[in-house]
């Protein structure tokens, strides 16, 4: 069995936090440092889900980097931006794609990708889908996304319980979040 992330459940992941749990992971996020962490590359019009995202990856161990709160990033997109983003992006151990429809259009999503595509290798990138409704068995049209491993709701064997996973469907293998990010 495996369950792609449907927007709502991912807001509902946030929302369903304090509004100081909220803050704290934001300010966990800004005040830590991007070495060793997961880098989260979304985009900006997916604001409502990145709490959701983040709220995931730390109770599974991840200490989580979003570009939005370093305050070293400039206020406006430059050469120091992209520059920035390439360093922050090689300083972390693992890249995550909070991949929707938003992040697919981006103009600077795909290319934090491609930068974490060559630095970090396949095992250390994971995309995770976030679809419209529960019953859509895809999540993209974009080719190239489905050459990574991707973070869903699903079950192991071996396992009793349905859990957070990275799905490598390729290999036909999947191991618990947590292991993924610790690994």
């Amino acid at each position: 069995m495996k369950s792609y992330t449907t927007r709502s459940e991912m807001i509902s992941y946030a929302t369903s936090m304090l509004a100081e749990d909220r803050r704290e992971i934001r300010r966990a996020a800004e005040n830590s440092s991007a070495t060793g962490a997961t880098f989260l590359s979304h985009s900006s019009r997916d604001d409502e889900l990145v709490d959701g995202a983040i709220r995931i990856l730390r109770n599974h161990g991840a200490k989580v980097y979003i570009d939005k709160v370093d305050p070293s990033m400039p206020p406006y997109t430059t050469k120091k931006t992209a520059s920035l983003l390439k360093d922050r992006i090689n300083q972390t151990k693992k890249f995550v794609l909070l991949a929707t429809k938003n992040s697919v259009n981006s103009n600077w999503v795909p290319w934090e990708l491609g930068i974490a595509d060559g630095r970090k290798g396949l095992s250390n990138i994971a995309i995770f889908p976030t679809v419209e409704e529960r019953h859509q068995t895809t999540w993209t049209k974009s080719e190239y996304l489905g050459l990574y491993r991707r973070i869903i709701w699903g079950g192991i064997e071996g396992y009793d319980k349905p859990m957070w996973i990275v799905l490598d469907e390729e290999e036909n293998t999947a191991s618990p979040l947590r292991r993924w990010i610790q690994s």
